[in-house]
This record gives C-alpha cells, structure tokens and sequence, in this order.
C-alpha cells in the first residue's frame, strides 16, 4: 500500500473516531425533543389533521343544497315529431332550489362547529399525553443513566473489598472463599450495568419512536436534572383541570353539540320547501310558456320520525353529560394519585438523602474497617455495601418518580412548563 493511501486511511480512521466521541458526547435535551415530537409525532399530525378536516366540513354544512336543472320535450302523439305543429308538443326546461326552513342552517353550521371543536380539543390532549410520554421516557433513561454511575461507583468499593480479602487471604488470614465472594458481587454489578446498557438502548428504540424518529437515530446522553417546582395543592389542581384539561373541554364541547342537535331536531318538525321555475319553448302560432312552482314536504310520519330524533337527541345530551362527569371524576382520580406520588417521593428522597446514605456510608467505612482487622466478617461488609447501593439506587428511583408524576399531573391540567435544563 502506497504511503498516500496509508495516510487517507489514517485521516478517515480519525474522522470516525471523532464523530463516534462527538455522538457519546452528544447530550439530549428535553425541550428539543418536546418540540421535534410536536412537529413530527404521527399521532399528533394525524390529529391536527382531523381537526383541520373538520373545519373544511363548516362551510358545507351550512351551504344550500345544489340546484337542480331539467330539460327535455314533450310531444303529442306517437307518430311522429310534430314539434311546433301540435299545441302540446314542446322543449321543456326548468331550475328548482331547495331551502331550509328558517333556522336549519345556521343550526347545521352550529353543530359542524361544535364537531369541530371537539376535535380540536382531542388534538390538544394528544400534544399534552405525547409530551408526556416523552417527558416519561426521557427520564427513564437519564434513571438508567445514573443507575450505571451509582453501579460504577460502588464496583470501585467492591473492589476495595476484594482488595482486603486479598491481603486477608494472602497473610493467611481468612479463606479463599471470602476472595471469590467478593469477587462474584463485583462480578454481579457488572452483569447489572450491562443489563442497563441494554435498557437505555430499548428506551432510546422507544423515544425515538414517540418523537417521530428512525429507532436508530442517536440520542445522546439526557443532561442533568433540574428539579421541577411543585407548589399546587391537591384542590388548586382538580381545579386547574376542570378549566383547562382538553378532554373536559372535548366533553363540554360535546355537551354543547348535543344541544343544537336537540334544536336542530325539533326544527325538522317544520317543513322544507322547494322553488322551481319552467320554461315550456314552442313554435310557430303557439305562445312560448312558464310556470313557477312550490313544492313543500309534509312531515306526516312525525310520531316514528321526527319525534324519534329529538327523544334520540335528548339522550345523547344526557349521554354528554354523564360522559363529563365521568370524565372529571377519573381525571380527580388520576390527580389525586399523582399528587400522592409526588409528595411521598419528595418525603423518601428526603429520607434517603439526609439519613439512609449518610448513615449506609457510615456503617460500610465502619465494616470494612472491622474487616481489615478481623472484628467483623465479609459478609456483614458486603451486607452494608450492598444496602448502601440499594439506598442511592432507592433515591434516584425517587426523584425521577416525583419527576414523571409531574409531569403526569401537568399532561391532566393541561399545562406544559416548558424549562430550560
């Protein structure tokens, strides 16, 4: 191989090794991902588009029906075309319109409006419940994330006590089954690490996915946390969300279509009415001729008909309703148990932070301490080591749990903070 190809291998190897250093230095931000999931997420621009649809159905509901257009000839007899030499033979042409009895159509228009604006407020819920989803997501692996660096900080304690059974069992202190026990702990924190390696890519295939991307597409590392503030009280946020939840709003809008069907029901009580106008084209000695005609339909069957479709109306109103009323208890439900999530991660995390750790430090630097000159056994040591683990494994479950239950809460408010990290 000729020198020159040998440095463009070289230049091409460093290039790699740069853009693969670039990627994992690469961190994920959460208000960009909420915003790229905004602009390309399939089910929210499925949404957007069923809202937009919906809008395009306004004009038509309230529009007249088409005119109709007629022609054609009449002639008098069988036996030939006799046009303009008998009375009755002739071109025939006419135009007809029909027309809603007043009030229909803005009735129609109303209820398109309020199908609409149901739909509108769909779509915002879908935004909310995916920025939520990705909020959930993101946290996850930014869990996953410091679960592997809480495991690589306490594999360099296990290695201390590998260490010490070592100088144990070299002086002939303690048994070589002491050293392969610490080793098989230290061993097992590598097998937890690579488990979590595998989880962050899963949840990475999964975000991606919800913001609209490839699967494989590179994320990079979430930055670190910043605490959300939370200040609500329970009452402040099942009220928050009665007024600005989308799926409350859905529901009233709903409740508010219902009623205009009621009305718009009660109207086919009355009748339409259709305006027609003919032309009758002859010849010769015979008079051209017009007509102008009325034709008005006759809501004879009312009892099965008409009378069917208001009771029918009245009780999708009542169906509306009641549909609300469901939907503002599970949405109190749903608040409630957040809220509960929220407070006893902030109680735990507290606990974990300012007792359980620093005790749990303690209580190890004590053990190996014990161990190193033969007053305690290994597998106290490794008893202590390993609940030390569990406590900061136990207080970032818990802060990220009070993060998602915010985040939950905010998705049911319908609120979305969105913060610099």
């Amino acid at each position: 191989m000729s020198d020159s190809k040998i440095k463009i291998l070289i230049v091409i190897i460093i290039e790699v090794f740069c853009l693969a250093s670039a990627a994992r230095a690469q961190k994920a931000n959460l208000n960009d991902l909420i915003e790229e999931a905004l602009r390309n997420n399939p089910e929210i621009l499925a949404g957007q588009a069923r809202a937009e649809a919906a809008k395009y159905k306004i004009p038509q509901a309230k529009s007249l029906p088409d005119p109709m257009v007629m022609f054609g000839y009449q002639n008098e007899g069988w036996g030939r075309y006799n046009y303009g030499k008998m009375p009755d033979a002739q071109w025939m042409f006419s135009v007809s319109q029909m027309f809603f009895f007043p009030g229909k159509r803005l009735l129609k228009e109303q209820m398109a409006e309020r199908d609409a604006e149901v739909l509108e407020a769909s779509y915002e819920a879908i935004k909310l419940k995916t920025i939520a989803r990705v909020k959930e997501l993101y946290l996850d692996i930014f869990l996953a994330y410091k679960n592997i660096e809480v495991i690589q900080d306490k594999t360099s304690l296990f290695s201390r006590i590998e260490e010490s059974a070592l100088a144990r069992y070299s002086s002939g202190m303690a048994p070589q089954q002491e050293v392969i026990m610490a080793q098989t702990e230290k061993y097992m924190l590598l097998e937890k690490e690579e488990m979590l390696h595998q989880k962050i890519q899963a949840l990475e295939g999964m975000l991606n996915s919800t913001i609209g991307r490839q699967i494989n597409t590179p994320l990079g590392r979430p930055v670190e946390l910043v605490p959300t503030p939370f200040y609500s009280t329970l009452e402040e946020l099942i009220e928050k969300a009665y007024k600005n939840s989308p799926e409350i709003k859905a529901r009233k809008k709903m409740i508010a279509g219902a009623e205009v069907k009621i009305q718009m029901a009660k109207k086919e009580y009355y009748p339409d009415f259709t305006i027609a106008t003919s032309v009758s084209k002859r010849r010769g000695m015979y008079d051209d001729m017009w007509s102008l005609t009325s034709t008005v339909n006759i809501p004879l069957y009312f009892r099965s008909k008409q009378r069917m479709a208001v009771q029918e109306a009245q009780a999708s109103l009542l169906e509306a309703q009641n549909e609300e009323e469901a939907t503002k208890l599970m949405l109190a439900s749903a608040i409630k148990d957040n809220y509960s999530m929220v407070k006893a991660a902030e109680k735990l995390t507290d606990l974990y932070q300012s007792a359980l750790i620093p005790k749990a430090t303690q209580d190890f630097e004590a053990a190996i301490a014990g161990y190193v000159t033969g007053k305690i056994e290994l597998i106290t040591v490794i008893s202590r080591l390993k609940a030390f683990l569990d406590y900061e494994l136990f207080y970032w479950e818990q802060v990220i749990a009070r993060e998602k239950a915010i985040a939950r809460l905010q998705a049911i408010i319908g609120e979305w903070e969105n913060r610099e990290n």
